[in-house]
């Protein structure tokens, strides 16, 4: 009986020291999905991006994309990968919450509002704020895998950290436990 009890007791505290969710608790960890920077690059930066507010354009462009599914989506101009990868890094961002950075300088991108499922479009508009990205270390680099919205206008703490790689910061992954009560 004993033995059972020890048993259930591991089992237990194994079970309740898992992470609680799929997404890491800091920025520059480990990412779970390796083509998650990519798929970041295809919906945020695609090539092609039109330059114009223009909503046949932008409806044109995204069906191109297959992306009717989508009701909002923000686009970056291509030519700013590298500042944007640079968001995941102590050169351009500071942590803000979970694995989400915040860019220490603004950017100009576009937003599209569409009605899911047909491409029409509800508006587009030039946005001018601080970005808002999920960090994860992929092929043992530090990228943006979400963007995430920004619709308080939120700005970086200047007392936040920096987003930095792992190897640089010295942290390990850190886990939630729940407390097992027996």
């Amino acid at each position: 009986m004993a033995a059972y009890t020890l048993c259930l007791c591991i089992a237990a505290s194994l079970l309740l020291t898992r992470p609680t969710s799929a997404k890491n608790d800091a920025p520059c960890l480990p990412g779970k999905r390796n083509n998650a920077a990519e798929t970041f690059i295809k919906r945020h930066l695609p090539p092609g991006t039109p330059t114009s507010l223009d909503q046949n354009e932008w409806e044109k462009f995204i069906k191109s994309l297959g992306g009717c599914n989508r009701p909002t989506q923000s686009f970056l101009h291509p030519d700013e990968l590298e500042k944007v990868k640079s968001v995941c890094s102590s050169r351009g961002g500071k942590v803000l919450k979970d694995n989400l950075c915040i860019s220490k300088q603004p950017f100009s991108f576009v937003t599209v509002r569409s009605i899911q499922g047909t491409c029409g479009i509800k508006n587009v508009k030039q946005e001018n704020k601080h970005l808002i990205l999920a960090c994860e270390v992929l092929e043992n680099q530090c990228v943006p895998v979400h963007f995430e919205g920004n619709s308080e206008n939120q700005k970086p703490s200047n007392n936040a950290k920096d987003c930095q790689d792992p190897q640089t910061r010295g942290q390990a992954p850190t886990f939630k436990a729940a407390p097992l009560w027996l």
